[in-house]
């Protein structure tokens, strides 16, 4: 077993920061993107959902089989087909000469991502010594929401130096740095134990979240009435009704029913799916109103929620603690009430570009209460699945966290009337964009009414302390 302090153990926390990275700083800094890539292809608003939500499908679908694939067949061995894979998808992305050949690509993508991701974790937890292991994978989840929150200001970069296209071809270099430091590094480790693949499960997956999503997103152009909307709409439904009952019947499900038997960890999940909703569909149209409505440069826009990122590693941490102590119920139910605050104070976008008034106090109420839910929405996911099924918990909050922001990305912009070619004018994008932050900002209030009724009270007995306990450790 690994120390934390060798050299090889921090060589193995590089290369799984750097895989899931690489999937976390995509899935963000396309959002940039998005505006050019839409004039490229001359394109639609549907073309643009569809470059977000293919890559989050397949991720979202496959992540659960991604972690059993490895679990059964060697973590490193998956981890690094799936940087391969996620590197090759990358650079058809790079060249891609259509709309749809993008969109496949990055369908493609997704799949790469869904295997490197749940592998990472599984490398650290299987690699290191019990006493290291909470550093190491300590390390690997702050750097690695690093990656991820850098996405917008990344792309902003690239593109103020280059075009949409290097956006991809970034993922080149950093998945063959991944890839030489796993083959010299990572130890190899599998489960004997793990039980048969759930592949009808993730069949049933895959077709219930496609169909579904198919029909949301392009319901508008096709009509809501056309026999391909309600025909994809009906598949997606019953696929999902199969999906439950196959899981509720099959020996190793990929998706336990179990784990929803616990109050806890459901209300906790349904918190994830609202707030990351709401973050998903905003944060979707957010570059879009930043660089159409207020004329920012894509590097101005990448670089607007910054605030965002220092905010999450200067507090989260001390933000997990005080959960520790009181217990996660307040700050679940606090903090999504403050996001939903920036959320709709976002929309003054619509009327006042400047900086400093119309942006940045949403920015800030924003990251305020990202700082008070992710950490102890994460650390309740994980300890309040029933059986010891931490790991198994924190797969499936991770995946309903993308579920969200998949679904949100395919239903805001028709609710919100900001269809075919509404990004490119102003007035009716700042229309619409006004209409998705209030809707945002409601997905946020009802998270926290869930929060308030479905968390327990208080904290178990021996975490009980008075809140003003935490507050030295501000000063420090």
């Amino acid at each position: 077993m690994l120390t934390y302090g060798t050299a090889r153990g921090r060589w193995v926390v590089a290369a799984t920061v750097l895989g899931s990275g690489i999937a976390s700083l995509d899935a963000t800094v396309v959002g940039i993107a998005l505006p050019r890539i839409g004039i490229d292809f001359n394109t639609g608003v549907a073309s643009l959902q569809w470059v977000v939500t293919a890559y989050t499908l397949t991720l979202a679908s496959f992540l659960l089989l991604g972690g059993a694939l490895g679990d059964r067949f060697g973590r490193r061995r998956v981890f690094g087909v799936g940087v391969i894979w996620f590197a090759l998808a990358s650079a058809i992305c790079a060249v891609a000469p259509t709309a749809g050949a993008l969109i496949g690509a990055r369908a493609l993508q997704g799949v790469g991502a869904a295997l490197l991701t749940p592998g990472s974790l599984a490398i650290l937890q299987a690699s290191f010594a019990p006493t290291d292991r909470a550093r190491a994978i300590g390390a690997w989840s702050g750097l690695g929401a690093l990656a991820g929150a850098a996405g917008p200001l990344v792309g902003g970069y690239l593109l103020a130096i280059g075009s949409w296209r290097w956006v991809f071809l970034l993922n080149l270099p950093l998945s063959a740095a991944v890839l030489l430091i796993s083959m010299r590094h990572v130890p190899e480790s599998s489960d004997r134990t793990a039980g048969r693949l759930d592949l009808g499960g993730a069949a049933w997956a895959v077709t219930a979240l496609s169909g579904v999503t198919f029909a949301l997103i392009e319901g508008p152009s096709l009509g809501w009435t056309s026999v391909a909307t309600i025909t994809c709409l009906a598949v997606g439904v019953g696929a999902g009704v199969v999906f439950v009952l196959v899981e509720r019947h099959t020996e190793n499900p990929m998706l336990p029913p179990k784990l929803f038997a616990a109050r806890q960890f459901t209300a906790t999940n349904v918190v994830t799916l609202l707030l990351y909703a709401a973050l998903g569909g905003m944060l979707f149209l957010l570059p879009v109103a930043l660089e159409q409505i207020a004329h920012y440069s894509p590097l101005e826009a990448g670089m607007s929620l910054l605030p965002v990122t220092v905010m999450m590693l200067l507090l989260s941490a001390r933000s997990g603690r005080l959960a520790s102590r009181i217990g996660p119920r307040l700050q679940m139910t606090v903090g999504p009430l403050v996001a939903g605050t920036g959320l709709f104070l976002l929309t003054r976008i619509a009327t006042d570009h400047q900086y400093l008034t119309g942006v940045l106090p949403g920015v800030l109420v924003l990251g305020a209460g990202l700082v008070i839910t992710v950490a102890p929405l994460t650390a309740t996911a994980m300890s309040s699945a029933p059986g010891g099924h931490a790991g198994v918990a924190s797969a499936v909050n991770n995946d309903v966290a993308r579920a969200g922001g998949l679904i949100a990305v395919a239903v805001l912009p028709v609710v919100s009337s900001l269809t075919g070619d509404a990004y490119l004018h102003a007035d009716a994008f700042a229309r619409g964009f006004r209409t998705a932050g209030i809707i945002c900002a409601l997905l946020c209030l009802v998270g926290a009414v869930v929060a308030r009724i479905g968390l327990r009270p208080a904290c178990p007995v021996e975490h009980r302390h008075p809140v003003w306990t935490f507050l030295p450790s501000l000063r420090g």
